[in-house]
């Protein structure tokens, strides 16, 4: 199979993400039923999380094994980092977002109130969050795309394939957890802002199978799974805000744990790859 056969099977994996952005779009109120599709993606992003540090880690416990002080050194540091960033800067970027808007409140008896809770704000806000999920699972998709060129540059073309179709599995339910938050705060977004979240989410598979048929690096892999790791924790924790805003605990239980499921459903097929 040549590279650019290959290439286009990573993009098919990576494009599939697109299949769940139209849920952004739902009008109806259905509060229960947003409710519940809040916390099937939390429950989405929980596995993520779990995946993510699980093979950032990889490269580590292998050097613990290998006893090779100075790679455990730095590969951990890496990965602490990497973590760190990810997450307090979308705290900081966020405390930021929210001071340019405050800045921006017109002055006299009540504006600040009415600037605070204008439909404009919110949709933004809930816009900001979405995008960064996009960017969380983009830096995700790119150490997936990684995986697949790395098995064709190493000679294991059906290897490839099967990632491929373990992974375009996989984004189809990642594509729901982007949206998420705009389904549950009725925010309507356009179509080519859906187009614009499936392609930082999806788009760096694409990249990462680009790159993986030229270039593998456990440095590298550690830096994007971790940074990754940190943004998915931070989305993490402001879904779970929205969930409890809803207060309707039985329905995000359920959500939460139907999420996991499908999570490990989806990575059952990479699994059984041989990944």
């Amino acid at each position: 199979m040549s590279s650019v056969q290959i290439t286009l099977l990573g993009a098919i994996a990576g494009a599939t993400i697109l299949l769940g952005l139209p849920l952004g779009r739902i009008r109806a109120k259905m509060p229960k039923t947003r409710a519940w599709l809040n916390a099937l993606a939390i429950g989405i992003l929980l596995f993520l999380l779990w995946d993510v540090l699980t093979h950032a880690w990889q490269p580590i416990d292998s050097a613990l094994t290998a006893k090779q002080p100075g790679t455990v050194a730095g590969l951990a540091f890496l990965f602490a980092v990497g973590i760190g960033t990810g997450l307090i800067t979308l705290v900081y970027f966020d405390r930021w977002i929210a001071r340019t808007a405050a800045a921006r409140k017109p002055i006299g008896p009540g504006a600040a109130a009415v600037a605070e809770f204008s439909p404009a704000a919110h949709t933004h806000t809930v816009k900001s969050l979405a995008m960064m999920i996009a960017v969380g699972i983009g830096l995700h998709n790119f150490a997936e795309g990684l995986a697949i060129g790395n098995s064709a540059a190493n000679g294991a073309v059906s290897l490839a394939v099967l990632l491929v179709i373990g992974f375009a599995a996989h984004n189809a339910t990642e594509g729901f957890g982007i949206v998420a938050p705009m389904a549950a705060e009725r925010v309507r977004p356009s179509w080519g802002y859906l187009l614009l979240l499936g392609v930082i989410g999806g788009g760096p598979t694409l990249l990462g199978t680009v790159v993986g048929q030229r270039y593998t690096s456990d440095v590298a892999s550690v830096i994007f799974l971790t940074l990754a790791a940190g943004s998915i924790l931070y989305v993490i924790i402001e879904l779970l805000s929205v969930a409890r805003k809803m207060n309707v605990k039985t329905v995000t239980t359920w959500g939460i744990f139907i999420g996991l499921l499908l999570g490990f459903a989806t990575d059952a097929i990479v699994t059984l790859a041989g990944a």
